[in-house]
């Protein structure tokens, strides 16, 4: 056992860091330290796990001011004289200690349109091909840990942007939707005016902080970036909108942009 340096962030948005010398065994993860820290010096640390085994997306901390799991975060892994950091996710309002408020994400996710297979497709009646089921399964990995949208830029550093833009996760759902081949909605125009597509300037960061893994940017905001200059620039689509055949026809509404445009019956 070995004595190691922790700076934990506690108390609120205002809060601070304090500093605890604790013991680290060989093979432990940042999680076992947080836990032996509320065994033995402070019992009201407040830190979010379940499974702690990077499979429920939980413990999502900034861990040296790098996003991470804490339950995968292996105290190996640093520096024998390095001191450990760890602060709550950024991007998001802080509750208390290492707890944050991630509700932001439920919202965005409620704003996607669902599923929408055809109404003349019949159940099992439809095969997928295996290039399609691949693809569809590495965007189904997502353990909604929110570490990609922590660490995107364009919220972490611009508050304001949160109201325009959906974040690397909800825009991948949204590529994994409109990739479907048997979803028939189009989502190419909401994913540029509702969920802010075009405020993505494809840095990486999120497929880099990713633990499943997943080509966020290569395989889902990318490709639906290409789906909508497709659209955007489309002669067939941009005569069709001139002369009325395909107006406000091509692509579902968020549910929580939809306005009412008459009252309805008493």
């Amino acid at each position: 056992m070995t004595k190691r340096t922790f700076h934990v962030w506690r108390g609120g948005g205002e809060g601070g860091l304090a500093q605890y010398e604790v013991e680290v065994n060989e093979g432990e993860v940042v999680l076992d330290v947080l836990h032996r820290l509320q065994a033995t010096q402070c019992p009201d640390l407040a830190v979010r796990w379940n499974c702690k085994a990077g499979k429920c997306g939980s413990c999502s901390v900034e861990i040296n001011g790098r996003p991470r799991l804490a339950c995968m975060a292996r105290m190996s892994t640093f520096e024998p004289e390095e001191s450990i950091t760890v602060t709550p996710m950024r991007t998001f309002p802080v509750i208390r200690d290492l707890v944050c408020d991630v509700s932001f994400n439920y919202q965005k996710a409620r704003e996607i349109p669902s599923f929408t297979p055809s109404p003349d497709s019949e159940p099992g009646d439809f095969r997928m091909q295996q290039e399609d089921v691949q693809r569809m399964q590495e965007f189904r990995k997502c353990i909604e840990c929110f570490l990609c949208q922590d660490v995107c830029h364009v919220i972490r550093d611009h508050e304001e942007n949160k109201e325009a833009f959906a974040g690397p996760r909800f825009l991948m759902r949204a590529a994994e939707l409109e990739m479907h081949p048997e979803d028939t909605a189009d989502r190419r125009k909401i994913s540029q005016e509702e969920f802010g597509l075009g405020y993505c300037n494809i840095t990486k960061c999120c497929t880099e902080v990713c633990p499943e893994q997943i080509h966020i940017t290569d395989n889902a905001l990318i490709p639906l970036k290409e789906r909508v200059a497709d659209r955007q620039y489309d002669p067939l689509v941009w005569l069709g909108s001139k002369i009325g055949l395909r107006k406000g026809a091509d692509t579902p509404v968020p549910p929580n942009t939809r306005k009412r445009t008459s009252s309805p019956e008493q």
